[in-house]
């Protein structure tokens, strides 16, 4: 697969400063092709993420970009977002489903074949495969190889999303083996010289890749 069809898929870290969050994430996505952005707040109240979505859903949307939801499906239609992503541990994919309606959905599928097969079975509109890299955001090990890209585009049209450490210094094989998305946390919110210089490395390194 060629450099330019993956593309970018922010997530954002996992606690945000109300006050300067808003900012970044509109010089982020000003930087440069980004696809999609999903808000994933962990061990906060319902109000928290009402807020997070109210302040950071018209930046996103004005921009042409998707803006998902982790977890929480009935938020995402509640607050007129584009759509969920859900874990293996919550909503199952197929009551999100119903929830979500035509919007989008996209589900966990760790390093499971079986589970990405169930996935798209349950009307995902993308599997997301990981971690392939040690990571801070997530607990767990790296237990994804490239091959399960490979595997995945080669025998679905389903779009698969490669997540779990990424950055770019390691991107290129996800990219070669077919990813249509890679997910970042910390490659864009925590560069050095900022969230819109991480757009632009990444962005530079997949279309290298």
């Amino acid at each position: 697969m060629a450099g330019n069809d993956c593309r970018l898929y922010l997530i954002t870290p996992p606690y945000i400063d109300f006050s300067a969050f808003p900012a970044a994430m509109a010089q982020a996505l000003d930087a440069g092709d980004v696809a999609a952005v999903q808000l994933r707040l962990k061990d906060v109240d319902d109000e928290t993420v009402r807020r997070a979505i109210d302040l950071l859903r018209p930046i996103v949307q004005s921009r042409d970009v998707a803006f998902l939801i982790n977890d929480r499906p009935d938020l995402a239609v509640e607050h007129g977002c584009d759509g969920a992503h859900v874990g293996q541990t919550d909503m199952h994919a197929t009551d999100a489903r119903k929830l979500l309606g035509k919007l989008t959905m996209g589900v966990t599928c760790h390093a499971s074949r079986d589970l990405a097969m169930q996935a798209g079975e349950d009307g995902a509109d993308y599997v997301a495969f990981g971690a392939f890299f040690p990571t801070d955001t997530k607990e767990g090990t790296a237990d994804a190889e490239p091959e399960i890209l490979q595997w995945w585009s080669e025998l679905m049209e389903l779009p698969v999303v490669a997540i779990g450490g990424i950055n770019a210094g390691n991107c290129a094989q996800l990219v070669k083996a077919g990813a249509n998305f890679l997910a970042v946390v910390g490659a864009v919110w925590g560069h050095p010289d900022g969230a819109a210089a991480g757009v632009r490395a990444m962005n530079l390194a997949i279309g290298q890749a």
